[in-house]
């Protein structure tokens, strides 16, 4: 049975509400709790840390990805199974999208934008067929997604496109949803689930 790899972007940041790490725990627990793999951004501070260190104490196998200009800053994560230092920004999101199996996206700050709009942007063009989610957390997420059916009515979004994007404010609900969304390699019951 092949491990479901999750890919969550989140901010390096804790956020001004404790639900926000309250929720990147959660998260963190379930990926460990049902025997999956996280992929990440490596970091060991805020919602990142949160949710690795989460991730491993649930019994994970977590796996960071993190540029060279970031260790040297001294936030990567050192209690990971693998940590892949690169060169770029790039060379990490490319690593952490062929490495994953679902794409989640808790609240972060423009970097975590920018890697949600990058994965969303990858499976409109047909460069993977891969789930991605989004955690509204404490409604952080409310305006960003008023602003995509705006841009949906405004002609920009297919309603087929925002439809891709599974929103829900319950980790268990979605996490449930990407695992029955993620490709198939050798049957409809390859990954364990919630």
């Amino acid at each position: 049975m092949k491990t479901l790899t999750v890919c969550v972007y989140c901010g390096s940041r804790f956020g001004n509400r404790p639900e926000y790490e309250a929720a990147a725990l959660e998260l963190g627990g379930l990926i460990g709790r049902n025997g999956w793999q996280l992929v990440y951004g490596g970091g060991n501070v805020g919602l990142m840390g949160v949710v690795a260190d989460a991730a491993i104490e649930s019994g994970a196998r977590v796996v960071g990805i993190i540029p060279e200009s970031l260790m040297k800053r001294e936030v990567g994560h050192r209690g990971l199974a693998e940590l892949h230092v690169v060169q770029t920004m790039h060379e990490r999101k490319q690593m952490m999208a062929e490495r994953a199996d679902v794409f989640v996206a808790l609240p972060g700050g423009i970097g975590t934008f920018e890697e949600l709009f990058e994965v969303w942007t990858w499976h409109q063009l047909g460069y993977h067929d891969k789930p991605i989610g989004l955690l509204n957390v404490a409604g952080y997420y409310d305006t960003f997604l008023d602003f995509m059916s705006q841009t949906t009515e405004a002609g920009f979004l297919s309603e087929t496109q925002l439809k891709t994007l599974q929103v829900d404010t319950d980790a268990v609900r979605l996490l449930q949803r990407l695992s029955l969304l993620a490709p198939r390699t050798s049957g409809p019951d390859d990954y364990t689930r919630i």
